[in-house]
């Protein structure tokens, strides 16, 4: 997890949804658009969040616990080099 990883599930669990777009044009995320957006596929990899529609992601319950401090991010799949660059 990286700072980005966790501005992103806060942003989430506060508006809802969002794109990797929205994200970039707020206040508090020093993260180009792809760079958000690589950092959405790796937190839908490890069930934090999940894909709406397209680009449009929203926070999952295991998002939620990992902000509450209840689960490990250590303890969540990591996607092989390979599965992240598709």
């Amino acid at each position: 997890m990286e700072q980005t990883d966790e501005r992103i599930l806060e942003f989430l669990d506060d508006v809802g949804w969002a794109t990797p777009h929205i994200m970039a044009c707020e206040r508090g995320f020093e993260a180009t658009e792809g760079r958000i957006r690589d950092r959405c596929e790796r937190l839908v990899y490890a069930g934090f969040i999940a894909p709406l529609h397209r680009k449009t992601y929203e926070i999952t319950q295991w998002g939620r616990l990992y902000l509450q401090g209840e689960i490990d991010a250590e303890h969540q799949p990591t996607p092989t080099k390979e599965r992240a660059l598709r």
